[in-house]
């Protein structure tokens, strides 16, 4: 692994929403939210005061750990579909059965969205890999076959 922080296209643009609402909607709406809580006198016993606080200073790090990632981060161009890059949104096929995946930057995977991160075993297997080509990956649960049936 290294320290490149590789994105797609679609996660670059989902992480640039993400902050654009960070921004303008939440901070304006935490700052509504301590306004309001400093209504109610008392600070030191102020629960919905110091509710407010704890999630302006996460949002702000979140803010901060995003535009990060958006500075150093590589987008990945995934405009080859001859081969498996970052981007890309395969077909694999393993014991008969089908399914689709896509290979994505570490920061956006999601398993159960069937986004597979680069970094994995089976994102790194699956690089540079082309239609038609068969591998074995060994997990912890033992040897699986796979076979690339699309690349999109």
């Amino acid at each position: 692994m290294s320290d490149t922080i590789v994105l797609s296209p679609a996660g670059k643009k989902k992480l640039e929403a993400e902050l654009e609402i960070l921004k303008k909607d939440k901070r304006k709406q935490i700052a509504e939210r301590i306004s309001t809580a400093k209504e109610f006198g008392d600070l030191s016993e102020n629960a919905e005061y110091h509710e407010a606080k704890e999630e302006q200073a996460f949002t702000e790090g979140r803010i901060i750990e995003l535009e990060h990632i958006l500075k150093v981060a590589e987008v990945a161009d995934s405009t080859d579909s001859k081969s498996i890059t970052v981007g890309s949104k395969v077909t694999l096929k393993k014991n008969q059965a089908e399914f689709l995946i896509e290979i994505v930057g570490a920061t956006e995977a999601n398993p159960a969205e069937g986004k597979i991160s680069l970094e994995s075993p089976l994102g790194q297997a699956l690089l540079g890999r082309e239609i038609g080509e068969s591998f074995d990956l060994e997990t912890p649960s033992g040897l699986h076959h796979y076979a690339v049936e699309v690349i999109k």
